[in-house]
């Protein structure tokens, strides 16, 4: 019997630091997170006003006006999902789109396994200058990469906590029961959602570390030359045009190394590309 409670402490010791790791996972805010903060001036619209003027603007085909409220709700500390989209298809039909890229991006993030915002995503990209291959990849890679995108972190850790409890539970089936029939099953039960709960958490962990990832950004600027050195007077390499993705691989004082899909790399100005 002290071998079972020794299995029993350990398994209660991992299900303690799973929860104190999930809660640095930080979760999206809610789609109506931009109805909460107080405006930042007495005479200032409130959000509310600011959120109802938008959609309001942009129902009525407005579409500058209602990217201006929204942009001005971003200024106030706003961040959700709806924000983002709404703001980036305003831009898509102004034809800002490095903008709309931006924006669908961030959106994105929040809520990864969106398809309305995937495929507007896809749209506006659709319509960039440059045609960039990627590199192949596993496919091993990308059809775990597939299932990890169909939901965000806070969802993957609030499974993987299900799952945890699920496995404690079936272990004490196992340690306790006396029918061989239960035994076995919270023997395989164990192993099985243990199995799933090693990978959800990795699932969220990795979604959380694409959600904080600082290194992807859009190329704003209608062309921009990238050059072979952090040097104004360097060679150009290459040109890049509004609304492509690169990667931010270094940074040197106002310059930032970008890598592209396709392996090429070069240096240009930082002001020329949003961090997404």
């Amino acid at each position: 019997m002290s071998m079972k409670r020794l299995i029993i402490v350990l398994f209660a010791l991992l299900g303690c630091g799973a929860l104190s790791a999930q809660e640095e996972i930080p979760a999206a805010e809610p789609a109506g997170a931009e109805t909460t903060v107080p405006a930042s001036s007495a005479d200032a619209p409130t959000p509310d006003r600011l959120w109802d003027q938008a959609n309001t603007a942009y129902i009525n085909g407005d579409f500058r006006e209602a990217a201006e409220a929204y942009e001005r709700l971003l200024a106030q500390g706003m961040v959700s999902v709806k924000l983002y989209y709404n703001l980036a298809n305003a831009c898509f039909k102004l034809e800002r789109l490095p903008e709309a890229i931006l924006y669908y991006r961030r959106a994105l993030r929040l809520a990864p396994g969106n398809d309305d915002i995937r495929h507007n995503l896809s749209v506006a990209e659709a319509r960039t200058k440059d045609n960039i291959e990627r590199i192949p990849e596993f496919f091993l890679t990308v059809w775990m990469r597939g299932i990890r995108q169909t939901m965000n972190c806070t969802a993957w850790t609030v499974l993987s906590l299900v799952f945890l409890a699920c496995a404690l539970t079936l272990i004490l089936v196992f340690l306790l029961a006396r029918r061989l029939s239960l035994r076995k099953t919270g023997f395989y039960g164990t192993l099985a959602t243990t199995l799933l709960f090693a990978c959800t958490t990795w699932f969220a962990a990795a979604e959380r570390r694409e959600m904080l990832d600082d290194t992807r950004a859009v190329v704003m600027p209608a062309s921009v030359a990238v050059k072979s050195s952090p040097d104004k007077s360097a060679t150009d390499l290459f040109v890049l045009h509004e609304g492509t993705v690169v990667r931010i691989a270094d940074r040197l004082a106002e310059w930032s190394e970008i890598v592209l899909d396709d392996g090429k790399k070069g240096w240009l100005e930082s002001y020329k590309i949003e961090t997404i």
